[in-house]
């Protein structure tokens, strides 16, 4: 499996730890509440992952875990070369790193979340011969659906002072005013990325936000969590009406709170042609604040196409 869509350096895990003193801790993400869940202590795994989502692993079962960074984020090169940040060059760095790991239709799953979503979805539509099943979370087919939720559903519900404030500085262009950070922060985030108060978001999602590369965010994505901005490269980005070409065993993940609209997500489930949805009590990281629903429902996904009863 791969989580966020990302590219890594050819080093190994150790070259890697040597090189970089805090990848050893960055890595440590996934086997204590996998384990715990594996073996229905669910308790246990919502209360490993509430209070730090960093276990000793990965291991689940006979299931390995791989997690690369993109070119131009983190531990892997960085250019800075924006001609190389497309989708169709993204594609081609998945492609790349299954071929050098040897996955193929009879053990390669795909996990993409937020942008990782839209990459595998954009993956899968290229080369799904090469996919055993795929996942896809928090992340709709449709960047036009995703705006207009945003507009029409998520903006209005906060308070009004607050979102006529935030689109105030929008018009303006003014994205780099404290100010904006801080609403977004503290009305929109606590909300629709992580549903808990700033004040307990965990240090891991924290660090896991200050490896992210600005640069290539706004190149593709703009400054507005409420839409594609400017000339950004993902506008009017939109798979929605292919869909229907998957063929491959695939699972929606959506979340109550997120920021992608949750009745979209199982709707998406609904147009491929072997699909299952997910809906957690989370926001858009719901792997983090229900990991209950989301980890046991990502399992037995696994579990059913393993075994073929999916």
């Amino acid at each position: 499996m791969i989580g966020q869509v990302t590219f890594a350096q050819e080093k190994s895990y150790k070259e890697t730890v040597i090189e970089n003193p805090t990848a050893e801790e960055d890595l440590k993400v996934v086997a204590d509440h996998l384990e715990a869940i594996m073996t229905n202590k669910m308790g246990k795994a919502a209360s490993l992952l509430a209070d730090s989502y960093e276990g000793r692993g990965p291991a689940f079962e006979e299931t390995e875990y791989i997690y690369y960074d993109q070119l131009d984020s983190h531990y892997s090169d960085k250019p800075n070369d924006s001609t190389l940040w497309t989708i169709e060059h993204f594609v081609e760095e998945v492609e790349q790193v299954r071929k050098a790991l040897n996955l193929d239709k009879d053990n390669f799953y795909l996990l993409g979340q937020s942008w990782g979503g839209m990459l595998a979805m954009e993956y899968a539509l290229k080369y799904q011969e090469n996919l055993k099943g795929l996942v896809i979370s928090n992340m709709m087919a449709s960047i036009p659906e995703y705006e207009k939720y945003a507009a029409e559903v998520l903006g209005p519900q906060l308070p009004p002072e607050v979102y006529k404030e935030i689109k105030a500085l929008e018009a303006a262009e003014d994205f780099g005013n404290p100010r904006y950070t801080e609403l977004v922060m503290e009305h929109y985030y606590t909300k629709h990325v992580l549903h808990k108060p700033l004040d307990e978001w965990p240090e891991f999602v924290n660090r896991a936000f200050s490896h992210l590369n600005p640069n290539i965010y706004i190149y593709m994505q703009g400054y507005s969590e409420f839409g594609v901005t400017g000339d950004a490269t993902l506008k009017g980005w939109d798979v929605s009406g292919r869909l229907n070409e998957l063929k491959i065993p695939t699972l929606m993940i959506g979340g109550k709170y997120d920021t992608m609209d949750p009745k979209y997500m199982e709707w998406m489930s609904t147009e491929v042609q072997n699909g299952r949805s997910v809906t957690t009590n989370g926001a858009h990281v719901s792997q983090y604040d229900d990991p209950e629903t989301y980890f046991s429902g990502l399992i037995q996904f696994i579990k059913e196409v393993d075994d073929g009863s999916f």
